[in-house]
């Protein structure tokens, strides 16, 4: 019980230190309602870490945001994905609040967003208002909750980052209290022969580890027979206490014998280095199970800065006849710990499962340009698109092309490019490139059309082909009909919908002047409300124009009444 007492304590330690750099009384809460976490700091997301938390709003829109504490607008942003209606405020203290999936601002800021999306005739827009032209006081309302962007429900994503490096930090550094006192939970663990001549349990390949919970809570895992240099990984998640959400850990400790090898934490990354998390995880597991184990070892081109504590780059050398005592500590943010005992033994033993050879006749240096011509169309490869040297698969076509398949991540953009010089000029512009979904349906990939050659720039594996658009978008009406008295109406609702390449853009005019539309991709709505603009006539005269990504065009009209 002693060490791991120990391991309470010193992780206790570590907390208060990073807690202590952080101010404790300065912010408030930015809701009025209880904490409850839908998603935690540095979770693992796709391609990235999450930047802040998410807070339930008990499955409602529309409850207030206050500001955390005095300070000015700084940015705000619009948009269809990602965070959808943003809000930033600088606080004199040196730190950034962001809010993010807002229904709407509070009512100074939305008049002054919306004058400007009424100028630019556009939903989405971005702003960055002069230094005091917009003063929040601590406590105000400043927004509303809300679902928009990518968001997959309402809740409230809220950061707090360093003004001047814009990294952020962990919220719940700053006092914020989430009730936690659930230990984080293990659903596997992996162990991973890594140098040429290295095994575990005769196999030269990764192996799922076998485990016991003890009576005093520890995890032991059963003894494994190993040679050469190995690492281990795990697959885990943390819950809070008012939450069954399965949120990200916060802090990663392998010990070796009572020796750190690797430690790292999430009280604060870069957004710069936060593609960087394909290399932390083992992308190609995650590639083919969508699990994320997480390597207690660093790769040669991994390049977080997370890591506290490296020794070996958290490899392990096993030699014949020594024993090891390998320890994995998991905790959250406050300090709750589980702990995983792996008992290693060096023997060398023969080896009966091999590595597979993934060689094929295309190989790609990372750190150089790689150019392939596949028939239908050619691929380029900037330098340092993918991580490490590597056997690519590909495969040639009449008119499609594959692209290797989900287990190597690619961390920059790649170019894709058709010829399409055998179409004619009428024919090219209902073309684009098309990515095929694994039930082989074309998902719009965004084309740059230029003279005989389509491009497209894309990170994602898979089969490329050209595909036609023929179709318009449809528009419909959803809360009016031709000729209703809309009086006592709020909002008008109309759904816009394409079944090909997609929606491109969508324009509204009332008795010919240009209206706002909000747009909401999920629900394929787009809503006027009619407080924006007074209306003198009584008769009104709807028209919505929607094209789609290829110019495919549809023009929807009608006529409604009001007093």
């Amino acid at each position: 019980m002693r060490p791991y007492f120990f391991g309470v304590l010193s992780f206790v330690s570590l907390f208060l230190t990073a807690q202590e750099k952080y101010p404790q009384e300065t912010f408030r809460s930015p809701m009025e309602i209880p904490l409850v976490l839908a998603g935690t700091f540095g979770e693992l997301r796709s391609n990235h870490f999450h930047a802040g938390i998410d807070i339930k709003t008990q499955g409602r829109q529309g409850l207030p945001i206050i500001a955390i504490a005095d300070g000015t607008v700084s940015r705000i942003k619009v948009s269809h994905w990602g965070y959808g209606k943003a809000l930033y405020i600088a606080h004199p203290n040196g730190y950034t609040s962001v809010y993010a999936h807002l229904r709407k601002f509070g009512p100074e800021i939305e008049d002054y967003i919306k004058k400007l999306q009424y100028k630019k005739q556009s939903y989405e827009v971005e702003t960055f208002p002069d230094f005091g032209e917009l003063k929040v006081a601590k406590g105000s309302i400043i927004a509303y909750s809300g679902n928009t962007g990518g968001s997959s429900g309402p809740h409230l994503h809220f950061e707090i980052r360093n003004s001047v490096t814009e990294k952020p930090t962990n919220p719940l550094l700053y006092g914020y209290e989430v009730r936690d006192a659930t230990d984080p939970s293990l659903v596997g663990l992996f162990a991973y022969p890594l140098s040429s001549d290295a095994a575990i349990n005769q196999s030269a390949k990764k192996i799922q580890l076998n485990y016991t919970k003890q009576p005093d809570g520890t995890f032991l895992a059963d003894k494994i027979k190993a040679i050469g240099v190995i690492g281990f990984g795990f697959n885990g998640f943390d819950r809070q206490d008012m939450a069954a959400n399965k949120n990200g850990v916060y802090a990663v400790k392998q010990i070796v014998n009572g020796k750190i090898y690797s430690e790292y934490d999430f009280e604060t990354f870069s957004f710069g280095e936060s593609r960087y998390i394909n290399t932390l995880i083992d992308y190609a597991h995650f590639g083919k199970f969508r699990q994320r184990i997480q390597k207690c070892f660093k790769e040669p081109y991994n390049r977080l800065g997370i890591y506290k504590t490296l020794h070996n780059n958290g490899k392990i050398t096993v030699k014949e006849g020594l024993s090891y005592n390998v320890e994995i500590h998991i905790s959250d943010i406050k300090g709750n710990l589980t702990k995983l005992v792996i008992p290693v033994e060096g023997v060398r033993e023969e080896v009966k499962i091999k590595k597979k050879d993934n060689s094929t006749k295309d190989f790609v240096i990372a750190d150089k340009p790689n150019n392939f011509d596949l028939g239908a169309a050619k691929v380029y490869f900037p330098a340092n698109t993918f991580y490490e040297d590597f056997y690519i698969d590909l495969k040639k076509g009449a008119d499609t092309i594959s692209i290797h398949d989900k287990s190597v991540a690619a961390h920059r953009n790649f170019t894709i490019s058709f010829d399409v010089s055998k179409y004619s000029f009428e024919e090219r512009k209902q073309l684009f490139i098309a990515r095929l979904n694994d039930k082989k349906m074309p998902i719009h990939s965004r084309t740059f059309k230029r003279d005989g050659s389509f491009t497209t720039r894309t990170r994602s594996f898979g089969m490329y082909t050209l595909a036609k658009d023929t179709v318009s978008p449809t528009v419909k009406a959803k809360n009016f009909k031709e000729k209703q008295w809309l009086s006592n109406y709020s909002y008008l609702s109309l759904e816009i919908s394409d079944d090909l390449s997609g929606i491109s853009t969508y324009n509204a005019t009332l008795n010919g002047e240009w209206i706002l539309m909000e747009y909401e991709p999920k629900t394929k709505t787009i809503i006027y409300n009619f407080d924006d603009k007074i209306l003198n006539e009584t008769q009104c005269d709807l028209k919505v124009v929607v094209t789609d990504n290829v110019g495919n065009s549809s023009t929807f009209k009608s006529t409604f009444f009001r007093k």
